[in-house]
């Protein structure tokens, strides 16, 4: 598993494009994993055959770990290289004896003694030979093809793949106690599962508590993984290290309405998404020009406060994969018009499941928008990282006095949270209040943008 960017430590398969027996040719997607962060396509870095496939579509694998085993095209030793990675990966922890060699290429007959392996996507690949190997024990008899090794002390050993190994440990499984079906007797994901699953529970029982990894009748148990396990994480992380404070006020925004609706006909937005959504962006950025220190971040090793030149814009966005977070770099630099053009594209690349990496790093402020699934408003927690998250609840008609007489008015209500360790009362408030005066007399954007 490559190292995709951002200090990412696992990543999960999500769907393979190969399987064993294909040709690939060097930059071919092979697979998609899901990391904490994006979906991302990998390419395969060399051309040759597929041997071996190292993991399962679902298994977590950690960065650095094999995937995949290639072998070159036409290579008489392919087939045994295949069997070797897969003899490797069912060896539970290393052991002195070594694994049946691979018949000697033409090329590898030229040079006594030099090692060759098949080519994996991470490391040097999977040894097939060795010149030069310590003696055997008298007592230590090579395996043959099919034989068990020698039990250990404590009963026989369970052949298991890594993933294997790990889901069982993940959900408390001893492998020895697992009845084994897969091929050559190794223990399977599905074994596994079984082993796990607690007998149904008599009638009477049916809706008694349930201690932990128990499952009754009318549950389900949703893996956290990818990025819903890393919004969980980055949440109790921001929930828990930074004070949070949340200031409300509820605007008219009839105008800024209405400037949308002119918006739309201009040709110069066009081919773009307008909606509020855009002027509540241009009113926060040009709050956060007029209030810099609220575009911050706390170094916390440093006991500083570390103040950012320029708006990398956060919009939170919900997708099927969970809630992603991608920024636009540089936002506050960017005309009325290319912002449009910019929040147009990231909602859909997000939609459509292609954000990258650095799409969702070094975000400023953000800004989430519950408005859309009809909620008047909330207390949003910090993207982790930043000093101030904005909420826009839903637009609604409401009576409200305008001009000393009650009429009907577009109303909507804003929420903004902050680490009160950066930004005080006095800042947050002002910073709000900026974004809904802007907000009520639209032609304020433009004047202070």
């Amino acid at each position: 598993m490559p190292d995709v960017g951002e200090g990412l430590e696992e990543a999960d398969i999500v769907v393979w494009h190969v399987k064993v027996g294909d040709e690939v040719h060097d930059g071919q997607v092979m697979v998609e994993v899901e990391t904490a962060k994006a979906l991302v396509e990998l390419p395969c870095p060399y051309d040759g055959v597929v041997t071996e496939l190292l993991a399962a579509e679902g298994d977590t694998v950690a960065v650095g770990a094999p995937i995949i085993a290639v072998a070159p095209a036409g290579t008489a030793a392919a087939e045994p290289v295949r069997e070797q990675a897969l003899a490797a990966d069912l060896v539970p922890e290393p052991v002195a004896e070594p694994v049946a060699e691979a018949a000697p290429t033409k090329e590898a007959g030229k040079e006594a003694g030099k090692e060759t392996r098949t080519a994996v996507l991470v490391g040097y690949g999977v040894r097939t030979s060795s010149g030069k190997r310590r003696p055997r024990r008298a007592d230590a008899a090579a395996p043959t093809n099919g034989a068990a090794r020698p039990a250990p002390a404590g009963g026989p050993l369970a052949l298991a793949k890594p993933p294997v190994r790990k889901l069982a440990r993940d959900l408390g499984v001893d492998l020895a106690s697992v009845r084994p079906s897969g091929p050559g007797g190794t223990v399977t994901r599905e074994d596994v599962h079984a082993a796990a699953r607690p007998a149904p529970a008599p009638a009477a029982q049916a809706f008694q508590a349930t201690g932990p990894g128990e499952t009754i009748a009318g549950e389900r148990r949703i893996p956290v993984k990818g990025v819903r396990k890393a919004t969980a994480q980055a949440m109790v992380a921001s929930a828990f290290s930074a004070p949070h404070v949340t200031e409300w006020v509820t605007v008219d925004v009839t105008r800024t309405v209405k400037l949308v609706r002119k918006l739309r006909e201009l040709p110069d937005f066009a081919d773009t998404k307008v909606g509020p959504l855009l002027l509540v962006a241009r009113a926060l950025l040009v709050a956060v020009a007029r209030h810099p220190e609220i575009n911050a971040s706390w170094d916390e090793a440093n006991q500083e406060i570390v103040v950012r030149d320029r708006v990398n814009l956060g919009i939170a966005a919900a997708t099927p994969r969970g809630l992603i977070v991608p920024n636009i770099k540089d936002a506050g630099g960017k005309s009325l018009t290319a912002l449009a053009g910019a929040l147009t594209e990231l909602v859909a690349t997000a939609r459509e499941g292609r954000t990258s990496p650095a799409d969702l790093a070094r975000g400023t402020v953000t800004i989430t928008n519950v408005g859309v699934f009809g909620v008047d408003g909330g207390t949003p927690i910090l993207n982790p990282g930043e000093a101030a998250i904005l909420a826009v609840g839903a637009i609604r008609e409401q009576p409200w006095v305008h001009k000393g007489k009650v009429k009907p008015r577009q109303v909507t209500t804003l929420s903004l949270s902050f680490d009160h360790r950066m930004v005080d009362g006095e800042l947050g408030s002002r910073v709000l209040a900026d974004v809904a005066q802007m907000l009520e007399r639209p032609k304020l954007l433009f004047a202070r943008g």
